[in-house]
């Protein structure tokens, strides 16, 4: 496994919010799924309050 770094922004009270994460994932893909996971489940979001700007390795 990989790891990749996700960032971008998501939908808050006040805006948005930006957020960068590690992810441990087999590719780029996974990785994004992870990370909409992630967001959704700590924050309550939907996955359209969700903007990924970049996945690197």
């Amino acid at each position: 496994m990989s790891q990749f770094t996700v960032s971008g922004r998501f939908k808050s009270r006040d805006g948005f919010a930006e957020f960068e994460t590690t992810i441990d994932a087999e590719n780029e893909n996974v990785a994004r799924e992870h990370a909409y996971t992630q967001l959704g489940s700590q924050h309550g979001l939907k996955r359209t309050e969700i903007e990924l700007e970049e996945v690197s390795q």
